[in-house]
This record gives structure tokens, sequence and C-alpha cells, in this order.
């Protein structure tokens, strides 16, 4: 009798022991798991769905910017987002200085779907992007990390920059509308929101 009760504390305890082990494993585990997912990653998991679906979030850029938008689209180094005023706009990753969400959208977005094969958007790049918008004619308000929103077309874009011609919002870019023009590097780029949706 006393030998079963001695073999049964010793189960219990190896089981407990094992347990104990098993989930210091699972944690470090996670833990691994964890360090490997990127931001664009959880991005690109948020914007998954239908529109009515995707989590409005809180964006907080550099420039001591706020804006509230929905993820439509992600690409290599940016991000496409719609806000509730059916204005879209895109985001470079690096301007982003915080994202504010639910706790439920947080822990989904840390689990993000495996992909086969990169798409061709997540392989865009901001340049890609932003000549894109150079061939539309598409007006603009570029929002540099320093807080200043300069509207105009922009006529360029480089490798690292990007050179807008000012102009008035909602008019189109004519030679005597123009006010002057800047040179942007996309470093100093918070956002840049699309002012005429229906041309794209």
């Amino acid at each position: 009798m006393r030998w079963d009760r001695f073999f049964e504390d010793l189960q219990d305890q190896f089981d407990a022991e094992w347990e104990a082990e098993r989930a210091v494993l699972d944690t470090e585990a996670e833990r691994l798991r964890l360090s490997r997912v990127a931001l664009r990653e959880r991005l690109t998991e948020l914007g998954r769905g239908a529109d009515a679906e995707a989590p409005t979030l809180a964006w907080d850029l550099l420039g001591d910017l706020s804006i509230t938008a929905r993820v439509s689209v992600v690409g290599a180094d940016w991000v496409g987002v719609e806000t509730a005023g059916d204005r879209s706009g895109v985001i470079p990753l690096a301007s982003i200085a915080a994202i504010g969400l639910g706790h439920a959208d947080l822990l989904r977005s840390a689990r993000p779907r495996a992909s086969e094969r990169a798409s061709l958007t997540e392989r865009m790049t901001l340049g890609f992007v932003l000549r894109d918008l150079v061939r539309r004619r598409t007006p603009v308000t570029v929002t540099t990390t320093g807080g200043r929103a300069l509207t105009g077309t922009i006529d360029r874009a480089g490798a690292d920059h990007l050179d807008l011609a000012l102009h008035d919002p909602g008019s189109p870019r004519r030679a005597d509308a123009v006010n002057g023009h800047r040179l942007v590097p996309f470093s100093a780029v918070s956002w840049v929101r699309v002012d005429n949706l229906e041309r794209l």
C-alpha cells in the first residue's frame, strides 16, 4: 500500500515538473516566433478581410500628427490607409511613431497568416507608389515629419526624394497656379494624403 502511494507521489511530481518544463519551452518558442514578426506583417493582418471588418486605428506619426484610418494595403516600406472621410493616403513605415488599437486586434495581428509568395503590392516601394501618383498627376498633401503640410502635385519621384510643385488644394497643376517647388526627402515624409480619390 505504501509503495503504491510512493509511486503515485513520484508520478505526480514527475508530471508537474514535465508540465512546468513544457510551459517554459512553449513560452520560449512563442518569444522566438514573435521576434521574427515584422511590423508590416502585423499591418497586413490588420488589413485583411472586408473594409467593414478592418479595424479603425489611431496612427501617431512623426511630426506630432495623428490620424484615424484603416489599413487598405501594405507595401514593402509603406502602408496605404483610408480615413473615415473616404480619403486615402500613403504612410511610410519609418514615419510611424505608434499605432493605437484594441487588445483583440493587437493579439490577432501578432499571429499573421503565412503567405506563400509576396504579392506585387507587397514588393512595391514608396518610390514606386509616388511615381504612380506622378504619372496620374494626382493632387496630394505631403505632411513632413516637421509637421508642415505642403499641397500640390508631385512632379518627380527619385530613389529617395520627391519634387513637389506647390499649388492651392483642389486646383489642377498648371504653370500659372504653381507658387513654388519643394524637394522633399522620403525620410522627411510623415504621410501623403491623396486629395482627389476619383482620379485613382
